[in-house]
This record gives structure tokens, sequence and C-alpha cells, in this order.
């Protein structure tokens, strides 16, 4: 199990859910300690959140929650979509060579044996992360267009932007698993398309795939508002 990337994951679920106020201190050695990790995965994966836009740096050098709308979130994914869209179309008109499609392959093999389980642990959701990252990254590169590349890093430093920043990360919900494992088919149809080299197929596919980054979104700050109506009630009971 890739330990930074699920330290990584179970960081920013704890953001989104609301755990930590924004403007406040993310400690290396209390999130260590919450995280049951040591304080090198979690200083690493700091400096990736900061990078994502999720935390910034203070001139004390401290990282703090950065606040952030679902508005810009939803708006960020939405941009992402069409500049994958782009570059999908852009590598079907290509032609997909055959270090290429072995590389693709490859991750969706992978994919397929992590989703495969009824239910997922925490280095399912890793490597599957990861996975997703080197299929995005892959496509990317391949596109050629060095201005659509910078303009997707320059997007992917706004919160929850970047590919697998929004996915359903541990979560207990069935319907979490079936958005992945139903993203992943998408994964399998964009290949088809570009390697038959139907551009506007292939266009279309990585647009609708980013919608299930909307529905994770969605889904999430729901739960997260419903949390919130409760723990004036769960405080009330409690303190008598």
């Amino acid at each position: 199990m890739n330990l930074q990337e699920s330290v990584l994951m179970q960081l920013r679920d704890l953001i989104l859910r609301g755990e930590f106020a924004p403007g406040q201190h993310l400690a290396e050695q209390q999130l260590a300690e919450r995280l049951g990790a040591s304080r090198t995965p979690v200083r690493a994966a700091l400096v990736t959140l900061e990078q994502e836009g999720l935390i910034d740096v203070s001139e004390t050098g401290k990282y703090l929650v950065r606040q952030f709308t679902p508005r810009e979130i939803a708006d960020a994914i939405a941009v992402r979509g069409h500049l994958e869209g782009m570059a999908a179309r852009l590598v079907a008109e290509h032609g997909v060579p055959r270090q290429l499609q072995h590389g693709l392959e490859a991750c969706l093999a992978e994919g397929d044996r992590l989703l495969a389980p009824p239910t997922l642990d925490i280095a399912a959701y890793a490597g599957y992360a990861a996975m997703n990252d080197r299929f995005h990254a892959l496509v990317l590169d391949a596109s050629g267009n060095r201005a659509l590349q910078r303009a997707v890093a320059l997007n992917n430093a706004l919160p929850f932007a970047p590919a697998s920043a929004m996915l359903p990360m541990m979560s207990t919900a069935e319907q979490d698993r079936d958005w992945m494992r139903y993203a992943h088919r998408q994964h399998h149809m964009l290949v088809d398309a570009m390697c038959r080299g139907e551009g506007a197929r292939a266009q279309a596919l990585a647009i609708e795939h980013t919608e299930v980054a909307q529905v994770n979104m969605r889904l999430a700050l729901e739960r997260r508002a419903e949390t919130e109506q409760l723990m004036p009630a769960i405080r009330l009971v409690v303190g008598g």
C-alpha cells in the first residue's frame, strides 16, 4: 500500500467533511497520531494539499486550512472536464501508439483488480487513486499540447480539482463504491474511443467522466450538512 497516498486521501476526506475549521492550524505530529502514521507521509501529504489549494502556508510556515465553497469545487471540476476532453480528442486524432496503449491497458487491468472485491479497504482506495492519476497523466501527456498541459496544472491548484481528489475516500456507502466502478467503466470506454480514433466520442466521454466527481462532491457535502445539523442535538444530549 502506498502510505503517502493513503494519508493524503484521509486528510482530503477530513477537510471535505469539515473536520477542520477554515484557518485551523494542521500540525504534523497531531495529524500523524490521529492517522496512525509517521510524520514523513503526513508532511508530504501537506505539501500536496497546499499545491491543490486546500491549505495555505502562513508567514511562520504553519499549514492552515483554506476556506472554499461548493461553487469553487464544481467550477474547477467542470473546467478539468473540458480540458481533459480536449486532451482525449487530440490523442484519438493523433492515434494511440503501442506503448501508450499498453500503459492505458495496464491501468485498466489494475483498476479492474482493485475494484473486484465486494468491499474496498484503504489499500484498495489508495491503489486506485494512484492508478487513476497515472491514467489521466498518460492521456494528458499523449495529447502533445503543452499549453493544455499547463492549463490543467493551473486548474489542479484549485480545491478538489485534480483527477483523484474527489474519489469517495473510504465512505461506507455502497452507492459511492458503485460510482467508482462506473467511473472505471468510463475509463474502458474512453480507451476504446481513443484507440478507434473517435475524437468526438472520446471528448464527450472525458467530459462526462467528471460528472462522477461532481456527484461525489454533492454527496459528500450533503453528508457534511447532515452531520453539522446533528451535532447541536448530540451536544445537548451529552451535556444534559
